[in-house]
């Protein structure tokens, strides 16, 4: 008779050690890494560009802001796009395809949605592929309203821009009821991948995936889903399946199916005394985890080490929580300390100047304190300023 099989204990400490390796925050990487380190950390947040970049900042030693405008905007290594949740995030160019069709489960509830609204299949279809046939070159929502003007559709506008933008955009008539030009991009991510072209003044711009990207290699869904998982898993495990199925922005009933595609590949852990689950191939790795020296970093709004889990308490104790994870979404900048939340940040930056105040939750020794300073001039050598004034309360 075999042995009973006897559950791997992981302690908070290494479970966190763990996560800030896969995330690069215990140690920086190469500039060499910047797209591949996107990737690593399942994107960055990009609904707030500049968060974005500074979630890059946070994780890539000697990087630039001009590094960066480079990567997105000239060679397309690093590319925007909408994945996870339907929210922009910055990802690898050379894996768009798996974070965009891993998660068109999320997209096809716009698409049915859409489809319930409207008297005509037909109709919907022939105005996606008039949408999609207008991609081929970057185009705002405003230039696309144009196009469809032209080509004979009705159109009206309507106040509502999302996140708090009253200013009017255009909707468009299709099977007997309007539908917005900015929710149609969305239906659209379940039949074809789009990203963020670079913008016309105040105005976001989307492009075909094919038409924006040198080497775009398209992915069927279920291998994209499969390996959608896996990035996950490797940079947020212990992880459970519900934790999963929200990074994703997916019902349950959706993230079972994608779960049993690398069940085999996955091995079952009690983090903090609850069952979770890490990649085969990590066990070793989060069972030798641990880190040298004290890790402090300036995370910045939205940051993807934030947003892994439907707990929330492997990053801050439940008295500060409000601080962190604010209403409507909002995730506040964060001093963490060997992966807990300590305090909350903000920056101004005018001209040559940038002044960081961090605001902790509690007394912090001077060796955080120093380390934080040091982050802060860090962020000023990034931001290209060379005065940077930190205050501390």
């Amino acid at each position: 008779m075999s042995e009973p099989r006897v559950m791997v204990e992981v302690s908070p400490a290494k479970a966190a050690a763990f996560r800030l390796s896969k995330h690069h925050l215990s140690e920086r990487a190469p500039p060499s890494s910047l797209a591949s380190v996107a990737g690593d950390i399942g994107g960055a947040q990009a609904q707030v560009l500049s968060a974005a970049q500074l979630s890059i900042w946070a994780r890539v030693r000697g990087v630039t802001i001009q590094d960066l405008d480079a990567a997105i905007w000239k060679e397309r290594t690093l590319v925007r796009a909408w994945g996870m949740r339907r929210t922009m995030f910055l990802l690898p160019s050379d894996d768009l395809a798996v974070f965009v069709r891993g998660t068109y489960r999320r997209s096809a509830y716009n698409l049915r949605w859409a489809l319930k609204q409207v008297s005509s299949e037909q109709a919907l279809d022939r105005l996606l592929d008039d949408i999609i046939g207008m991609l081929g070159e970057p185009r705002t929502r405003n230039g696309i309203a144009q196009g469809l003007r032209s080509a004979g559709y009705r159109l009206k506008s309507k106040a509502g821009g999302g996140w708090g933008d009253s200013r009017a955009v255009p909707w468009v008539e299709v099977g007997g009821t309007f539908l917005s030009v900015g929710f149609l991009l969305h239906v659209i991510g379940a039949r074809d991948v789009i990203c963020s072209g670079p913008n016309v003044g105040n105005e976001s711009t989307y492009v075909r995936a094919d038409r924006w990207l040198p080497r775009w290699k398209d992915v069927p869904v279920e291998e994209a889903e499969g390996e959608l998982l896996a990035r996950y898993l490797s940079a947020f495990g212990p992880a459970t399946i519900a934790d999963f199925a929200l990074w994703a922005g997916m019902y349950m009933r959706d993230a079972k199916p994608i779960w049993a595609l690398r069940e085999e590949d996955t091995v079952q852990v009690e983090a903090a005394g609850k069952k979770a689950w890490v990649l085969r191939e990590d066990l070793s790795r989060l069972k030798n985890s641990e880190t040298r020296g004290q890790v402090v970093r300036l995370l910045p709004f939205f940051d993807s080490f934030l947003l892994g889990h439907r707990s929330h308490r492997n990053v801050v104790d439940e008295g500060h929580h409000t601080r962190v994870y604010r209403p409507q979404g909002w995730v506040s900048p964060v001093l963490l300390v060997d992966g807990q939340a300590l305090g909350v940040w903000s920056h101004v930056q005018r001209k040559g100047e940038l002044q960081v105040r961090v605001a902790p939750f509690a007394k912090l020794s001077s060796r955080v304190l120093s380390q934080a300073r040091a982050e802060a001039s860090d962020l000023g050598r990034f931001l290209g300023c060379p005065e940077v004034k930190t205050v501390i309360g």
